[in-house]
């Protein structure tokens, strides 16, 4: 590897995923003011994340499914209710 290539601030970071909880620890150059110890016992920085992942639906596999045909009726009914009142 070739020395003094990466910036001085690049460190190992926990990135903590909101939605779920899980943790990562991973090297990054992000600033962060909280720490947190790890499973080595060691206490490194933490930054919090909203979807990682652990939670994204395109890794876990688990799409959200829409209700179309509710949609599609419920929109019908408004529409059925706007043309009775004109």
């Amino acid at each position: 590897m070739k020395k003094d290539i990466h910036p001085k601030e690049y460190r190992p970071v926990i990135f903590v995923d909101n939605s779920i909880g899980a943790k990562f620890l991973i090297s990054s150059t992000i600033p962060s003011k909280e720490t947190e110890k790890w499973e080595d016992g060691k206490e490194y920085p933490v930054f919090h994340v909203e979807i990682s992942s652990a939670s994204h639906p395109f890794y876990t596999g688990n799409d959200k499914v829409m209700d179309a045909a509710g949609r599609v009726e419920k929109f019908k009914n408004r529409a059925a209710k706007g043309a009775k009142k004109n």
